[in-house]
């Protein structure tokens, strides 16, 4: 039985920073699985978060935002740099893309740092050892390997009937299975009781 876990995120969305323990959880639970961790890039610049969206993230889920994170909100977002990064990590170290992941993560949540240069990611390339070309450290425009990723998603996202962000989708074997991530986010270890039962379903 082959299973694979596509996560549909954005690092600079606060819905997917609540839902990406949900992912460390299933993985955790799940090293077997094949992780695909699909950047969508839905912030190019033009666009904050606002306070009433925080505050329904934090009703909903068991996240509390740091107060830098919160100064910052009026400040618009660009995640252009994140996608490159993110798209040159799944194709060339995948194995330490989760890793990478939540370091992004942690570094613009929880200590407001807005990741649109090579200054401030120069610390998570260091740590992870990593060695992508220079170009893909701009908020300029894709790079080739974040335009196929992209493309890549369109396709997956027409399969599954939405666009919406955050997504967890679980492919066994060639049943996919769109997760309800927004039942687990309180308790996040929940979701992989849920998975056990669809992998259990298949098995009969």
């Amino acid at each position: 039985m082959s299973v694979q876990l596509f996560y549909i995120y954005d690092t600079h969305c606060p819905w997917s920073y609540v839902t990406l323990p949900l992912v460390n959880e299933i993985i955790s639970a799940h090293p077997e699985f094949t992780l695909n961790l699909l950047h969508c890039a839905r912030y190019e610049g033009d666009e904050n978060i606002s306070k009433k969206t925080i505050e329904t993230i934090e009703n909903d889920s068991s996240t509390t935002f740091s107060n830098a994170y919160l100064a910052q909100l009026k400040q618009a977002k660009d995640s252009t740099l994140t996608a490159n990064v993110m798209s040159w990590v799944s194709n060339k170290v995948p194995q330490v893309g989760l890793e990478v992941l939540n370091a992004l993560f942690k570094a613009h949540f929880e200590e407001a740092n807005e990741l649109r240069s090579f200054d401030d990611i120069s610390d998570i390339v260091t740590e992870f050892k990593l060695s992508p070309p220079n170009k893909v450290f701009t908020i300029e425009k894709f790079t080739k390997d974040a335009e196929i990723l992209l493309s890549s998603l369109e396709e997956l996202q027409d399969i599954m009937g939405t666009k919406a962000i955050p997504a967890l989708l679980l492919a066994i074997d060639e049943k996919l299975i769109l997760l309800n991530h927004n039942l687990y986010l309180k308790h996040p270890k929940a979701i992989v009781e849920a998975i056990e039962l669809e992998l259990s379903n298949k098995l009969e």
